[in-house]
């Protein structure tokens, strides 16, 4: 039986859930990421028939430089799908965010049994969440990254320079994290 909390410690801990409409807001933006993935998919769909206007609108989705061309190139097709690639993995990274920082920090999902619970999150804790995170930030960076080497015409030498930089930067700060993770001591069995 625990005691009742006093009301000061009641606030503070109560307070938690003013993070909600952050998920909330999470959610409305993985949405907004679904809208965005399918009807990049259409316009590919629409593209490998012929469309011109959709062949025009994922060229300028993608960035490419110089004039619209007549028909869905190699290079063109890669660009698109790595965006959708880069649209899945961030979305990924909501769900992560999402799910595990309300199970972190607001309040218990009880999903224990469920089917479809996810494997990470039986143990995920605000250590664990941050190593995920940086993987997956990681890996994000790594398909821009490639993008913009693949469409390196488009650029200028001083952003493709900043960009690898920056990708080295996520690079280093991941393998710090996970460094310190390790010289933490692990959590007893059952701890979140």
């Amino acid at each position: 039986m625990t005691s009742p909390l006093r009301p000061l410690p009641r606030l503070i801990f109560a307070s938690r859930w003013l993070q909600l409409p952050l998920y909330v807001g999470l959610i409305l933006a993985q949405a907004i990421y679904v809208w965005q993935f399918w009807t990049e998919l259409v316009h590919l769909i629409e593209a490998t028939f012929g469309d011109g206007h959709a062949l025009e609108l994922l060229a300028g989705s993608v960035g490419a430089k110089g004039a619209v061309p007549d028909r869905l190139s190699e290079t063109l097709l890669m660009l698109v799908v790595l965006g959708l690639i880069d649209v899945v993995m961030i979305s990924n990274l909501l769900i992560m965010v999402i799910i595990g920082g309300y199970e972190t920090f607001v309040s218990r999902m009880d999903l224990e049994g469920h089917p479809d619970q996810p494997e990470w999150l039986s143990h995920v804790n605000a250590s664990v969440l941050k190593v995920k995170l940086g993987t997956a930030i990681i890996g994000i960076s790594s398909i821009h990254l490639l993008k913009t080497f693949i469409n390196a015409g488009a650029y200028e030498e001083k952003q493709l320079m900043w960009q690898t930089l920056i990708h080295i930067t996520f690079l280093l700060s991941a393998m710090a994290i996970a460094a310190t993770d390790r010289l933490l001591p692990a959590p007893r069995h059952g701890e979140h």
